[in-house]
C-alpha cells in the first residue's frame, strides 16, 4: 500500500532531545455525531520503528485506516481504547464525556508514559500532558491514536447498523446527514441516539 511521506515527528523529536522516550498520543472520534458513543484512544509508539502513512484519520481513506489500525496495534508499546456511550453523553455533555474516555485511556495504559500529547482537549492528569491544536495532523503519536479511535468507532457503528438498519449507520457512522435526519423525523430515534443532540428533530413524546 502506497502512502505519501509526511514529516509529523517534530514534537516527538523535540521531546527525545530532552530525554523523553515514552510519549503517548491521545485523540477521540465521535464528538459530532447524533448517535453512538464517543471513543478515545491513547497509544505509545516506538520512535525507532515509524509506520509510513500514519496521519490524521480524517485525511485517510477507509482502506488505509483499516490497514494502519492493524499495524499500529502490532507495533505499539502500549495502547488503550475507551468508549463512553450516548446515555452518559446526554447526562454529562459531550466534552465531559470525551474527557472521561480520555482519562480511562490514560488509566488503562499498561505502560505509563512520561508525557501525553493530546489533540486539542485540555486535561488535568497525573502525568504531564500537552494539548496541541490540530495535533492529529501535526504529531505522529496523536495521529496514531486518531486512527485507533476512528476505526474502532466506525466498526461499532457498523455493528449498530445491523441492529438498526433503518438509519444508515454503516454509511454515515451516526453523523447528521440529511438522510439520517430525515430517518429520525420519519421513524423517531433508536436507543443509541443522543437525545440532547436530536431534540430539534423529534417530537417530545419520542
Amino acid at each position: 500500500m502506497k502512502f505519501e511521506l509526511k514529516d509529523n515527528l517534530a514534537f516527538e523529536r523535540e521531546l527525545e532531545k530532552q530525554g523523553v522516550t515514552l510519549i503517548a498520543g491521545m485523540d477521540e472520534a465521535g464528538r459530532g455525531p447524533l448517535a453512538g458513543p464517543v471513543v478515545a484512544a491513547a497509544v505509545i509508539m516506538p520512535m525507532n520503528d515509524i509506520i509510513p502513512g500514519v496521519d490524521d484519520s480524517k485525511k485517510l481513506s477507509e482502506k488505509k485506516r483499516e490497514y494502519l489500525f492493524d499495524r499500529i496495534i502490532e507495533k505499539a508499546i502500549a495502547y488503550k481504547i475507551a468508549v463512553v456511550d450516548e446515555k452518559i453523553i446526554d447526562e454529562i455533555n459531550i466534552l465531559e464525556a470525551t474527557k472521561k474516555a480520555m482519562r480511562e485511556c490514560v488509566e488503562g495504559l499498561a505502560v505509563s508514559p512520561e508525557i501525553i500529547l493530546i489533540d486539542a482537549v485540555k486535561l488535568d492528569l497525573p502525568i504531564p500532558s500537552r494539548s496541541i491544536i490540530k495535533g492529529d495532523a501535526l504529531s505522529y503519536s496523536i495521529a496514531a491514536a486518531s486512527v485507533l479511535a476512528k476505526v474502532y468507532r466506525d466498526r461499532l457503528m457498523e455493528k449498530y447498523d445491523e441492529l438498526y438498519p433503518s438509519y444508515g449507520f454503516k454509511k454515515h457512522k451516526g453523523y447528521g446527514t440529511k438522510a439520517h435526519i430525515d430517518a429520525i423525523k420519519e421513524i423517531g430515534p433508536c436507543s443509541i441516539h443522543r437525545r440532547t443532540f436530536i431534540k430539534n428533530f423529534i417530537k417530545k413524546d419520542d
